[in-house]
């Protein structure tokens, strides 16, 4: 009986992690052929230009992550893509796009710009930044 009250209490407990993690699984690690083909089909885009080593692109994750988890119909709306800031901070595409630092989420309507946010990370203003993707 108590090792069922503790199975259930640690499934209750790591329930919120799972899902969580899932939430992660709609943001799509890619490179920068990758964005330019979703734009090219006239794809609403989020791109996250974030790198695993980076604080503020951590909780700019869990932020998207916990919006994505809230509303799940967001990835199917949208496409949302992460570039690894390490390996295209050079890339022509990126620096195209006057992209400044890691932390940079940028939205998209095919090829145009609806807005971007440079190390923000406040809920409420990344919510709308990718509520200006949708129609």
């Amino acid at each position: 009986m108590i090792l069922m009250r503790r199975s259930l209490i640690a499934l209750a407990l790591l329930a919120p992690v799972a899902a969580f993690a899932a939430g992660f699984d709609t943001v799509k690690p890619a490179t920068p052929a990758d964005v330019q083909a979703a734009q090219a089909r006239g794809e609403a885009v989020f791109v996250d230009f974030k790198a695993s080593w980076c604080s503020t692109c951590r909780a700019q994750e869990k932020v998207i992550g916990a919006l994505l988890e809230e509303d799940p119909s967001l990835a199917q709306k949208i496409t949302f893509l992460s570039l690894d800031w390490d390996q295209f901070a050079d890339d022509p595409f990126t620096t195209g796009l006057n992209v400044p630092r890691r932390s940079t989420l940028i939205a998209f309507k095919g090829d145009t710009e609806q807005g971007r946010i440079i190390a923000g990370t406040d809920r409420d203003e990344i919510k709308a930044l990718i509520h200006s993707l949708l129609p």
